[in-house]
């Protein structure tokens, strides 16, 4: 399946750049001049998106991780090293030709209320209940599906890869 994310700005490290995402499959294809042809033709995809006014991030590699944590007199089974190699093996945190098709449009002019009802998990409570905040995510895109859209959950079990490592140094 292909995916064609028209008129946004994508983000990175480096600032935002007017920009459309082609993803075909589980990667992403390119990043094109908003409007792009291909031989004078428009590009085709399954679906369009339309980003207009939002920003188009990478999904991200989650910050709240327990590399070398020390608990109960042994450490968390990643390190700092292990980890971060995790993550780049896997093309995550960065929307480029090659990369993961993990991407997350986010709405800056929204207002989101934070609580269990827009939460995607298990728990039935939120420290942070009722807050109002500026800006909401859209759309979420994991490995190139849509899974989230108008705040709606509709991934399926069993989408998410396992990648099987050895134990850590820590362990043996």
């Amino acid at each position: 399946m292909s995916v064609l994310i028209k008129n946004g700005t994508v983000l990175s490290a480096a600032g935002g750049i007017a920009a459309d995402v082609l993803v075909e499959g589980e990667r992403i294809a390119a990043l094109l001049q908003p409007g792009a042809t291909l031989g004078g033709s428009e590009i085709a995809a399954d679906r369009v998106i339309d980003a207009t006014g939002k920003y188009v991030v990478p999904g991200g590699i989650d910050v709240h991780t327990h590399m070398q944590l020390p608990f109960g007199g042994t450490e968390a089974s990643d390190t700092f090293e292990t980890g971060t190699r995790a993550a780049a093996w896997g093309g995550k945190g960065v929307i480029a030709p090659g990369s993961d098709a993990d991407v997350v449009i986010y709405n800056p002019s929204a207002k989101t209320t934070i609580g269990v009802a827009t939460h995607h998990m298990n728990p039935d409570y939120s420290a942070y209940e009722g807050f109002l905040v500026d800006g909401g995510v859209d759309t979420v895109l994991s490995r190139g599906s849509v899974v989230i859209e108008n705040g709606m959950y509709s991934g399926r079990a069993g989408h998410g890869r396992f990648l099987e490592r050895g134990l850590s140094q820590y362990l043996v």
